[in-house]
């Protein structure tokens, strides 16, 4: 199964993108292994209009643009479901054995997420309920993905 990321706003060169491509690289290099490749990091300007609800429109609208068809749809809010890393890979690891070929994750804007795009998604979780930075965000979702292959392949990096 390909896994994309997608997020509103660029990182900038810097610790929070090095951390980021760190684990990403590490994703890229042990997921073939389980079936899991990542596919693409879609990074998108933030809309510069003049309304928080027309901005989450308007970047609900390039997520729209950037997401496979019949891709399954990860939404990252911090009013999303709590999962623990175990269930996050178990989430991973049963779609990628039913067969599905896409997964798209994705952080919003500053403003948050299109309604229409919640409505839409089929699963919105959270990464705790505190706020965090956009560029912290991209450096745990990419570390959560990474070690959701090594729970998948039964590597000791994941300890409880």
């Amino acid at each position: 199964m390909r896994i994309s990321l997608f997020a509103v706003g660029r990182l900038k060169a810097g610790p929070e993108k090095d951390l980021a491509s760190r684990y990403l690289d590490r994703f890229a290099k042990a997921g073939p292994a389980v079936g899991l490749e990542l596919a693409k990091m879609v990074e998108v300007q933030e809309s510069r209009a003049s309304n928080a609800e027309t901005r989450k429109r308007e970047e609900g609208g390039m997520l729209e643009k950037a997401l496979p068809e019949g891709a399954i749809l990860i939404l990252l809010d911090e009013r999303g479901k709590a999962l623990d890393s175990e269930a996050f890979a178990d989430f991973i690891g049963r779609h990628r054995d039913n067969g599905k070929r896409d997964m798209l994750l994705a952080i919003g804007g500053a403003d948050g997420l299109d309604p229409e795009l919640r409505a839409r998604a089929d699963m919105v979780i959270n990464l705790g309920t505190m706020t965090w930075p956009h560029q912290l965000v991209r450096i745990l979702i990419a570390e959560q993905l990474y070690r959701a292959v090594t729970i998948l392949s039964g590597h000791p990096y994941h300890r409880v």
